[in-house]
């Protein structure tokens, strides 16, 4: 259960993180570096979330499901 609880959490992280690129997009018009580290930050998180269920499955947190 936590590490649904986790992937959720990371999940909301990575959609704020890309709505408040859209945010200083919008507000910046394309020329503050804010967007760029809104939208770096969003890429690392979802490495993360990547690494976080692999090792997860590697390590049986996440049990094999399947037919």
């Amino acid at each position: 259960m936590l590490i649904k609880t986790i992937v959720v959490l990371i999940l909301l992280l990575i959609v704020g993180s890309l709505f408040s690129a859209l945010f200083f997009l919008l507000k910046d018009k394309g020329q503050g570096p804010r967007t760029v580290k809104a939208l770096s930050m969003r890429v690392a998180l979802s490495i993360t979330l990547f690494l976080l269920l692999m090792a997860g499955y590697y390590f049986g947190i996440i049990p094999q499901q399947g037919l």
